[in-house]
């Protein structure tokens, strides 16, 4: 992941403004706010400011995937096109929602909370939907995790392992 935002960080950073290249990685999957305050801190942004703008940056797409997901693979799946990867994604999520399934909130939290390869606010928010978990709820808890996760990678890139 980190080579992926240095990669964005280095290439559009020499076009548009850092507030913007930080903005457009934490709106993408895997990469999602700690993209971003990896990215910000690469170009030399202030600490709050990159926090911001990721944080907001990764909260977009989520209600978007909580409320239409579902409809938008049960459109993709019976194509040759999309079929398998939508098959797949769900199949993936699902692997990854046994964790969530006891103790749904704090488990949803800490998945997204957690800067671990293969979680965060995206595919936290898409096993939320696809298992049927309270819209509130799940949207509260994907904001808590946000959070935690931008407190972590801040800390690791501004504070106690900065470069």
């Amino acid at each position: 992941m980190d080579s992926i935002a240095l990669w964005f960080g280095e290439t559009l950073g020499q076009y548009i403004p850092a507030e913007l290249v930080t903005f457009i990685v934490s709106l993408l999957p895997i990469l999602e706010c700690r993209g971003g305050i990896i990215v910000g801190r690469l170009l030399g942004m202030p600490l709050v400011k990159t926090v911001v703008i990721s944080v907001i940056g990764n909260i977009i797409p989520i209600p978007f995937i909580l409320l239409f997901i579902k409809k938008i693979f049960a459109w993709l799946k019976p194509t040759k096109l999309f079929g398998r990867l939508v098959c797949k994604l769900e199949e993936k999520a699902m692997k990854k929602s046994e964790a969530l399934k006891k103790g749904e909130f704090v488990g949803l939290t800490l998945f997204v909370g957690v800067p671990l390869p293969g979680t965060g606010a995206w595919t936290g928010s898409l096993i939320a939907a696809l298992l049927g978990i309270d819209i509130k709820k799940a949207s509260l808890a994907t904001l808590l995790g946000i959070a935690m996760a931008a407190t972590i990678i801040s800390l690791l890139m501004y504070g106690v392992l900065s470069f």
